[in-house]
């Protein structure tokens, strides 16, 4: 099977235009979805998230670590349709990265590169840094066209989307 699809290289394009997402979750008192922003890692080899863990998707995340994270390109008067727009979800299992963390720093950084504003919020303590890999993605081109890609093929497009001038 070949993973450097179409549809594999529109996702990673997707998810790396964009900076705002739903994450869903679940957690004892049933699933939620909240609006987080999210930074990609080089290669697609997570999505990075910067959360309160006095938020309730983080609590969540902290007893069921899997979740979903959609992005969609923005709806638009010109669109006659809004089921036409391309949109992807990615799930994945999400943990935290620690400040103490042999990462921390790196990820912190890709973070802070795409969000220079949440530079601040480093010294609340509440605020938790963490990263969502990604198991597989369900791409939506539009209106009937969609197509399940695993975490594997996102990474290999997003190496090659790397390598291109």
């Amino acid at each position: 099977m070949n993973d450097l699809t179409p549809e594999a290289h529109e996702a990673v394009r997707l998810i790396n235009a964009g900076r705002w997402a739903a994450l869903a979750t679940t957690g004892d008192r049933g699933p939620l979805a909240s609006m987080v922003s999210y930074a990609v890692e080089s290669g697609m080899v997570g999505l990075l998230m910067f959360l309160s863990r006095l938020a309730r998707h983080t609590r969540n995340l902290e007893t069921e670590p899997n979740a979903s994270l959609v992005i969609s390109l923005p709806d638009r008067p010109e669109v006659l349709d809004p089921q036409t727009l391309p949109r992807v979800s990615v799930q994945g299992s999400v943990h935290p990265i620690e400040r103490d963390d042999s990462q921390f720093a790196r990820t912190w950084q890709v973070y802070a590169d795409r969000f220079p504003s949440a530079v601040p919020r480093l010294q609340l303590g509440d605020f938790t840094l963490y990263r969502l890999v990604p198991a597989e993605a369900r791409y939506v081109g539009g209106f009937g066209a969609a197509r399940t890609i695993r975490g594997e093929a996102l990474r290999a497009a997003a190496a090659d989307q790397q390598t291109r001038p």
